[in-house]
Formats: structure tokens, C-alpha cells, sequence
């Protein structure tokens, strides 16, 4: 695991009169994609619908299918591992550092290499 994702997965959100530590947050699985879990890490009520983030994990050699997001922009910072996604038509190699966007009803899709893929998701309003 890279020092970057494990300082996600332990850290908080700090807000005025409120602290959510990360690692009381529970992971889900993914309602479509195989081998994909993500962490609700800020959500819809705590930002009034405005935006929300997630930690995702995606498992050596599996992938977040083509898909899009008709009311959000989604940002990608890629925190460990590596893979490549397939934004508007490019293949993009993800490896730590990268940071891809996608606007609103923009096709995309990950694809994570042997290793496995970490990933810090924004969307923009709110996903959940």
C-alpha cells in the first residue's frame, strides 16, 4: 500500500465543531463493478449536496466498466497502484500523481494492473 492511501484510510474530516475519522467509515462493494469497494470518506450531508469524496479500491486486474455520470463532474487522483482509464476516447496510464477529469456525461472507464489500483474520487455535486 502506498504511504499516501493508508494517510486516506486513517485520516479525518475536520470541520468546525465535528471530526469523522476514515477509519470508521466502512468499505462497500461496488452495486456493479466486480472487485471494486470505495469509502465514503465526505458525503452529500455533510456538504449540502455541493460535492463528495471517496477513497476507491480497485483489486489486481479488475475494472470499473465504462460508465458515465449525466450530473457530476468526477476527478480521479491516483494514490496507489497502477492501471489506465480511458477518458473521451484516450487511454490514460494511472500510476501515483496522475489526476484525470471527467465532465459531466463523459464516457470513462479503469482498468487496474496486477498490483491493483487506489484511488481518491471527487464528484461535483455530490455522488451520495
Amino acid at each position: 500500500m502506498s504511504k499516501t492511501y493508508e494517510a486516506f484510510q486513517n485520516g479525518w474530516l475536520r470541520l468546525p465543531g465535528q471530526e469523522i475519522r476514515f477509519a470508521g467509515i466502512p468499505w462497500s462493494k461496488h452495486a456493479k463493478f466486480e472487485g471494486v469497494a470505495l469509502k465514503h470518506l465526505v458525503t452529500a450531508k455533510e456538504t449540502d449536496g455541493q460535492f463528495s469524496y471517496h477513497l476507491v479500491r480497485v483489486a489486481p486486474g479488475k475494472a470499473i466498466g465504462a460508465h458515465t455520470h449525466p450530473a457530476q463532474l468526477e476527478t480521479h487522483e491516483v494514490i496507489g497502484g497502477t492501471g489506465r482509464c480511458i477518458n473521451n476516447g484516450s487511454v490514460l496510464p494511472y500510476e501515483p500523481g496522475v489526476v484525470s477529469i471527467f465532465p459531466m456525461g463523459l464516457e470513462h472507464s479503469v482498468q487496474a494492473d496486477e498490483e491493483g489500483l487506489l484511488l481518491f474520487a471527487k464528484f461535483m455535486p455530490a455522488l451520495c
